[in-house]
């Protein structure tokens, strides 16, 4: 009986550590998944820091080019709406279908830009201009940073073990990555 105790004190004792240690790496295997969703909402929250910022130099830019070009009203108007539109957006796909329809409006008026010599002369035009293209930079930077963030959750959350308990943890399964809008492999023409 003695003997009988000692090996089912074993026994349990065994059963206790493997609990211990299957909970810790659980909890382990949770936490890596919440800095992995921080991560990638931190990414984000910086591609809309420099959307903002485009946001915000779009209006000192159309002002400059509406005192050049008064009749072309249409093509300063759907920036206007795409601006706000990109800037009243709540959801990542919101705001990446927002940037789609500003970029185009964007494109339309540096068409306009084109048709009047003089202000592609202007320093306040050339200056914006220069702003416009260095926060386009920041903004490819930061959307390459989004997708390497969304790329590691990803893996994360589709590999082994981890995809078996990610159903039960109020995490998502998959992040949707940063795409391009639809023709952005052609060359606009201006």
């Amino acid at each position: 009986m003695n003997r009988g105790c000692a090996a089912l004190l074993l026994v349990l004792f065994l059963i206790a550590i493997l609990s211990a240690a299957t909970f810790a790496w659980a909890l382990t295997l949770y936490n890596r998944m919440v800095a992995l969703d921080q991560d990638v909402r931190a990414a984000w929250a910086q591609v809309e820091n420099q959307l903002q910022r485009r946001a915000d130099l779009i209006p000192r830019y159309v002002e400059i080019v509406r005192e050049y070009a008064q009749h072309e009203r249409d093509v300063f108007d759907e920036v206007a709406r795409a601006r706000a539109a990109l800037v009243g957006a709540v959801t990542p796909q919101d705001k990446m279908a927002a940037r789609a329809r500003l970029e185009g409006a964007l494109g339309r008026l540096l068409a306009v830009a084109e048709r009047y010599p003089d202000l592609k002369a202007s320093q306040n035009y050339l200056a914006l201009q220069h702003e416009l293209a260095g926060t386009e930079n920041r903004i490819s930077v930061e959307r390459g940073r989004y997708n390497d963030a969304v790329g590691e959750y990803n893996r994360t959350a589709k590999s082994f073990p981890t995809r078996w308990f990610i159903g039960r943890w109020a995490v998502d399964k998959e992040k949707p990555f940063f795409e391009a809008s639809e023709g952005a492999e052609e060359t606009p023409a201006v």
